[in-house]
């Protein structure tokens, strides 16, 4: 599709994917010059504009009919709360009255948090890669009053930023056609892409596929440091969640190898907070040294996932550290009372990105004295700084026990040393103005969050991590499920605004699932059956076989999107392909199974031609490679048999059971008075019933 307006717009184009600075209104609104129609919304990042000059209005109709009404273009400025680069133009653009002037006198201007309203940003964020081959936040498109987009860009310099209205503003007076035609020809494009239409293939991949797929892929990956072959490094933890089942199941150590490396390496860098716990956003560069600060929730979620996984498949003690880490960041730092995960911390803090992480030699001397200079050592910190302005960021280039025996040094003692050393950085660290906290609570991320805990309670057994995802679990039903059975998107402050996308359900379904495995309480499974009805009823196209991503009762934009590819987080459709293989294992439901193999079938070459983006679909791809295992656990044991086998990495494997039969149809006549017995099963047939774990193991294997 070609494009007539100036090549200037488009060399001012900046792709910006970074984050924000985040502020509520909590001080009496008359010391404010400026009030606009943010003011009395709950998003933090929505509120951090209320007191623009800019005449904000949140998305809605309010602002489309006034559009509509005064023939205005519309301006919609998508962003999130940890966005850096949202908050320089803020504060370049935004906040200056002369470009406000401009903004108000011809445009109706919109602000939307991207996470709130992830199907609005969808569309917007599709007219910017059609027009100038790149996207990135914050997003700002330009509409006619009805909302078909005619341009966008992503962060523009004050100055550009002027030019480009202005431009625009003279053409719609001398020239409106031409806007209207291209307003046309964006709309028709983005109603075009990633729409997946039914494919009528019905075979099924086989092991070579999944090794071809593999071998096309990692000639991209870095085997040294682990992720890919090029700066930024962004985690991707469904990739490497792919690789673990793939290398497992199949036996390749190349797969394991290159999991390892990426575990390994990102433990190791700045990447990961190394005195609070949790993963920043993504490395700026290739070692993983150099973080872009924020942290998101949906990333600590997954990676509580993934190094729970790994450890179940390697026993590496320093998988376990991080995911205590990581979960001691969540709950000090990103866990309601009621039991939410908020949604994100900033990188900023007093108006420098990173300044709350990073020391300086002098302040680890005065702090730490003598023990500073292992603590320097081990952690890379010099005079002049490993980063800026002097600062250092703290990363390691080994393992502690690596270390201690390059060291010649007691392990224990370093250990002790280290842990000691942090502890009063950590103590020092909680004095310093801290990054902002975005409080909103968001299902679709909960649910990757309360999986973590899960999967971190079956791991380690720590009965802590199971009732926290409880507890998450009870707050989405009491504050997220509404009276219509579905689900809201978004809660703050006691209000939930925004109906459900299909990630609110895809992910909370697949937490309640593995809730389930966790607790053998037929609830959860009972709650994801529901779920999933409400979900197919509501978001399911019968045409294609694919879910779109908007509900039908609310699909009033320009155009319904599916969401198809994986990326930082898993799609939507990938994951409810999973959800549904895995009910339509639990309640012998073949039409979940028969939904979940033509959605996988719909992308099956998209898998072998692009593992990276549809790894999460390449997951789906293996388990109808390599049919699911059901374990069935049965008798007054069930929970030391189910902790028992949860120390084992099994990723094609669904277990069920209790204390008695249940009402699943695969426990029935399963129960023996006064034993607990175990069965392997697959395609609804049984082996012999085993008492021993190990024995249940070498069935499976």
């Amino acid at each position: 599709m070609q494009y007539s307006f100036s090549t200037i717009l488009l060399m001012m184009f900046l792709s910006s994917c970074g984050q924000e600075h985040v502020s509520g209104i909590n001080e009496d609104e008359k010391q404010y010059p400026f009030t606009n129609q943010l003011a009395n919304e709950s998003s933090p990042y929505l509120l951090q504009h209320a007191h623009n000059p800019v005449n904000w209005y949140p998305w809605g109709e309010e602002a489309l009919a006034k559009a509509k009404a005064e023939n205005k273009m519309l301006i919609i400025s998508v962003g999130y709360s940890a966005c850096h680069w949202c908050h320089v133009m803020e504060h370049e653009s935004f906040e200056d009255t002369l470009v406000a002037q401009l903004m108000n006198k011809h445009f109706i201007a919109i602000k939307v948090d991207r996470e709130e309203r992830p199907d609005v940003d969808q569309i917007y964020m599709t007219a910017a890669q059609l027009i100038t081959g790149k996207g990135g936040w914050p997003l700002n498109a330009l509409a006619l009053p009805d909302g078909r987009p005619f341009y966008a860009g992503t962060y523009f310099q004050k100055n550009n930023w002027m030019k480009v209205l202005e431009y625009f503003v003279d053409m719609q007076s001398k020239n409106p056609a031409s806007i209207l035609e291209q307003a046309e020809q964006v709309t028709q494009g983005i109603r075009s892409t990633e729409n997946v239409p039914l494919s009528t293939e019905t075979a099924l991949s086989s092991k070579k596929d999944l090794d071809n797929g593999f071998d096309a892929w990692k000639k991209n990956a870095d085997p040294i440091k682990g992720g890919g072959n090029q700066a930024p490094k962004f985690p991707m933890p469904c990739m490497w969640n792919y690789l673990l089942q793939y290398g497992a199941s199949h036996h390749n150590d190349e797969a394991i190898s290159l999991v390892e490396a990426t575990l390994d390496n990102m433990a190791y860098g700045g990447i990961y907070d190394h005195i609070g716990g949790g993963f920043a956003r993504y490395s700026t560069d290739v070692n993983w040294h150099v973080p872009h600060f924020e942290k998101m929730l949906y990333d600590n979620g997954q990676l509580v996932s993934l190094y729970s996984h790994a450890w179940q498949k390697t026993k590496n003690p320093k998988y376990e550290d991080v995911v205590h880490g990581i979960l001691a960041f969540v709950n000090r730092e990103m866990t309601s009372k009621e039991g939410g995960f908020f949604s994100s911390k900033d990188a900023d803090s007093e108006g420098e990105e990173g300044k709350f992480y990073v020391w300086s030699k002098s302040e680890i001397m005065e702090l730490l004295g003598e023990e500073s200079k292992l603590f320097e050592d081990f952690y890379q910190v010099t005079k002049i700084g490993n980063w800026e302005h002097g600062k250092n960021i703290l990363y390691t280039k080994e393992s502690i026990k690596r270390y201690a025996e390059r060291k010649n040094r007691d392990v224990s003692e370093v250990r002790k040393s280290l842990n000691a050393s942090r502890s009063i950085l950590m103590t020092k660290r909680e004095t310093r103005i801290k990054p902002a906290l975005d409080d909103k609570i968001l299902t679709a991320w909960n649910g990757l969050m309360m999986r973590g805990y899960v999967d971190a309670y079956r791991a380690f057994g720590n009965k802590e991590y199971l009732q926290k995802a409880i507890d998450n679990a009870n707050f989405v039903l009491n504050q997220a499920k509404n009276k219509e059975g579905g689900l809201n998107r978004n809660y703050k402050n006691s209000l939930s605004t925004v109906p459900g996308f299909l990630d609110d359900y895809a992910f909370t379904i697949s937490a309640f699932i593995d809730l389930y495995q966790a607790t053998f309480e037929e609830k959860w499974l009972a709650e994801a059956l529901e779920l999933s009805e409400y979900a197919i009823n509501h978001f399911f196209d019968k045409k294609s076989g694919m879910f779109f991503y908007t509900n039908r009762n609310h699909a009033n934009l320009i155009a319904r999107k599916m969401e198809v590819a994986d990326n930082v987080i898993p799609s939507s459709n990938s994951e409810m392909a999973k959800n549904l293989l895995y009910l339509g294992h639990y309640y012998y439901n073949q039409s979940y199974v028969n939904k979940a193999r033509q959605l996988y079938l719909n992308v099956k070459n998209d898998i072998q031609k692009n593992l990276y983006f549809y790894a999460n679909w390449a997951s789906v791809e293996a388990h109808f490679t390599q049919p699911l295992f059901e374990v069935a656990i049965v008798g007054k044991n069930w929970k030391e048999k189910r902790a028992e086998l949860d120390k084992n990495y099994l990723p094609n494997v669904l277990i069920m059971g209790g204390k008695n039969e249940g009402t699943l149809q695969l426990l029935e006549g399963k129960y023996m008075k006064g034993n607990t017995m175990i069965y392997v099963c697959q395609d609804k047939a049984c082996k012999m019933p085993e008492t021993e774990v190990s024995k249940v193991l070498e069935q499976l294997h």
